[in-house]
Formats: C-alpha cells, sequence, structure tokens
C-alpha cells in the first residue's frame, strides 16, 4: 500500500450511531453571557516519582526558596486567559506565594512589558489543598494562536513532593529567590528539567470547541526531537489552523501509562483518570484514545517500574475500551480510537509473540467494530508494508518503538479534519 493510500484509508467513519451532541445550555442575555472558556493547552500529571530517564526530575524532593518557570505553546489564542494548577498528588497542602505569566522570548526569558501578575479570587497568593487543584482569574493579555507563553511560580517554603507531568521536550528552570517578573534568563539557565510541575491547563476565551489525545507515550510525543512542538497533537494542531478552522487542544498523553494497571513511575490506569480529565477540559468535542501497548509489554529485569505488571488479554483491553467510549460518550464527546504500532522492533525486547498477537486482535476490534465513532489508523500509516512487524524506517525513531518527528506528521496528515 502507498503512503497516500495508506493517509486516505487512515481514518475510517464508525457505522455505531453518532456520539451525543454537548448538553446546550440556555443562552443568557448577552450583557450577561459569562465568558466562553476554551481548553488551548493542557497536561495529565501524575505521583512524584524517582524516575529520571528523560532528564532531571525534581519531583521527590520538590521546591523551596525558588522561583519555577516553565515554558508553554498554546494551540489557539485569545483575548483572555486563565490557568489551572494542580497538587493531585502531593502530601501537604502546597502554598503558592506568587505566580506571573508573560509572553515567551525564548527559553526561559520573558519578554519585558508583558508580564501579568496572576491572582486568585483576587488574592496575588493562595493555598491548594492536597489533593485538589485551583483556577486563576482571569487575565487580560490577548494571545495568539501558537504562541510561547512563560510561566512562573513562586515558592518560599518547601512544597514537598510535586505534582508533575513527568515527559515533556519542552524545559523548565529554576533559580534561587523571587524572579517572577524578571524578563532575564541568565539565572534559570543553571537548574533545567524537561517535565511540567503543577500546571495542567490553558483556557483563553472565544468561540469553538476544543479537542483532547488521551493515552500513553505515542500521544505523550515520545520520539519526538528535543526542544520542538512535533507531538501528533501540536502537528494537528498547525494542520487545522493552516485549514482556517483553528481548535484548542490538551494532551492527556503520560508516557508509560496503561490502560488497566497504575504504575508505580508512570501513573493512574487509564480508566480511571480519563473521567477527570473528560470533566476538566473546557468546551471539549473529540477525544483521540490510544492505550493498550504498555500493558503488553515485557518487564525487563530489575526495572521496578515494570511491577504488579500481570498478563492481559484482547478480551480485557477491549472491555477497557469500551468503558472509555462510554465515559466520552457520557460528557457528550466524540471519541476516535488509535491503533496500536508495532512492538517489536524496539532495540529493548518490548513484548513476546504472545503480546504482539493481542496487539493485533485489539487492532482489529478498533478497526472493525464500529464501537468507536472513527479511526486513526495509525498502525496502517505508519507500519512497513514489506516488513508488517516494524515501522516504516523514516517514521520511527531511534528506539525502534515511537514514531519520529516525520511519523508524527504523517499520523496528522492522516486524520480526516471533517470526523473532528
Amino acid at each position: 500500500m502507498t503512503l497516500a493510500t495508506a493517509l486516505a484509508v487512515a481514518l475510517t467513519g464508525a457505522c455505531a450511531p453518532p456520539a451525543p451532541a454537548p448538553r446546550a445550555e440556555r443562552a443568557a442575555p448577552a450583557a450577561a453571557r459569562a465568558p466562553q472558556w476554551i481548553a488551548t493547552w493542557g497536561a495529565a500529571v501524575q505521583q512524584a516519582t524517582d524516575d529520571a530517564q528523560d532528564g532531571p526530575n525534581w519531583s521527590r524532593k520538590g521546591f523551596g526558596n525558588e522561583t519555577l518557570r516553565q515554558v508553554i505553546r498554546l494551540s489557539v489564542g485569545g483575548p483572555t486567559l486563565r490557568l489551572r494548577f494542580s497538587n493531585a498528588y502531593g502530601t501537604r497542602p502546597l502554598r503558592l506565594a506568587g505566580a506571573t505569566v508573560a509572553r515567551s522570548d525564548g527559553d526561559a526569558k520573558a519578554r519585558p512589558g508583558t508580564v501579568r501578575t496572576l491572582t486568585f479570587h483576587g488574592a496575588r497568593t493562595v493555598t491548594v489543598p492536597t489533593g485538589r487543584d485551583t483556577v486563576t482569574d482571569a487575565v487580560d493579555l490577548p494571545t495568539s494562536n501558537l504562541e510561547k507563553l512563560t510561566v512562573s511560580l513562586r515558592f518560599t517554603a518547601p512544597t514537598g513532593p510535586a505534582t508533575l507531568h513527568r515527559f515533556t521536550t519542552a524545559t523548565s528552570y529554576r533559580a534561587p529567590g523571587d524572579l517572577l517578573r524578571s524578563p532575564a534568563d541568565d539565572a534559570f539557565g543553571r537548574r533545567t528539567s524537561h517535565a511540567w510541575y503543577y500546571l495542567t491547563a490553558a483556557e483563553v476565551t472565544g468561540s469553538g470547541s476544543s479537542l483532547m489525545v488521551f493515552g500513553d507515550s505515542l500521544m505523550d510525543g515520545v520520539g519526538t526531537s528535543p526542544g520542538t512542538d512535533n507531538r501528533f497533537s501540536d502537528k494537528l494542531v498547525e494542520r487545522l489552523i493552516a485549514a482556517g478552522r483553528p481548535q484548542g487542544m490538551t494532551n492527556a498523553g503520560l508516557a508509560g501509562d496503561r490502560l488497566l494497571h497504575d504504575s508505580p513511575c508512570y501513573g493512574e490506569k487509564g480508566i480511571a483518570r480519563f473521567e477527570r480529565e473528560l470533566r476538566e477540559r473546557a468546551a471539549l468535542r473529540t477525544v483521540f484514545i490510544h492505550l493498550g501497548a504498555n500493558d503488553l509489554s515485557r518487564p525487563r529485569d530489575g526495572d521496578r517500574c515494570a511491577k504488579s505488571r500481570p498478563q492481559v488479554t484482547a478480551r480485557q483491553l477491549i472491555d477497557g475500551h469500551r468503558a472509555l467510549i462510554r465515559e466520552a460518550h457520557a460528557h457528550g464527546v466524540k471519541a476516535i480510537g488509535v491503533t496500536i504500532l508495532p512492538l517489536t522492533a524496539a532495540v529493548f525486547p518490548f513484548t513476546t509473540p504472545a503480546g504482539d498477537k493481542v496487539r493485533r486482535e485489539l487492532n482489529h476490534w478498533i478497526r472493525t467494530s464500529h464501537a468507536y465513532d472513527a479511526v486513526l489508523d495509525a498502525d496502517r500509516v505508519l507500519t512497513d508494508p514489506r516488513q508488517p512487524s516494524r515501522a516504516r524506517p523514516g517514521y520511527v525513531s531511534q528506539d525502534g518503538l515511537h514514531p519520529s518527528d516525520a511519523g508524527y506528521l504523517a499520523m496528522a496528515s492522516a486524520v480526516r479534519l471533517n470526523a473532528l
């Protein structure tokens, strides 16, 4: 099958009845109507972990008398902005002694004259209870599509273990003292991490809707070049903007996540965290779901992250996917299933022949059951037709398992935009 043919057939509509439309709210008078918030950036979070395979990880010790600066790229812009922070996995109340947002000037630099103080019910400080989250007041900072922002948090007391998003090709920075309004990055450049901490969402006011990708490392973007925005979700957003139909995007992928079982390193199982992601993403309309690959992985010797990894059957994985579809439809969200790529060509032993058989059974069900509203057949797009057990050489990263930048672009190119 040629690539053009693969892309043409990769997104297939399901024959099941369409997902129920989001519940319509009675329109308020124009003068009293509240602004509509749209999720324009987002990340899934997990418990603190010592796992540092993706670089320095600050989550276990947390932060003290210092400033944390993080950089995010919005999908769509709007006239006003607000941010969400989470202490979902903290062990003590989280005290934010201050927070700011600014336009990015590259690396840790904040563009002079654009720094805005963030407030919480009018206050510049906030304490977030253990297991809870908080949202800032709206701030007047008009933003554009694909614009990058810096978000800075000030701590004056030890935070304890930090809620985090473990894998990202973006860079976060920390420095001693109060640098909330500092535009320079000299102090920040000495301590960096490729993770996000506490920050879970950015929302803008506007019209329209948002999308979400949900799942494991394929959704999280493992395999992309460091310092780039080349994940599947990033390339899909760029396609939508180029087509004149921008939509917000949340990336709720967690590298290493499993569908059916929790992990001490990679977070809650997908069927446990999915409802929370659906509920917290503003104006959500459609979700892409890719899960099951890590349920089929074989534990490596000495890998503590692989503890309590029982064997799973295709029926168990299918039942898990059915549960996710039901949850999405209950929230008025369309569900698009994403097939799983070959797992046997990794540079390290990732699964067994029996596990790959289960993968193929699950993919067949995703393609043919019509349980999903549509299917993104990533397996067909990225598999080498000459060697069906391997991904196309140009579309796989050095680990032989995850897509490369070109592979993620091919996935995004396979999406039929009218199906969203």
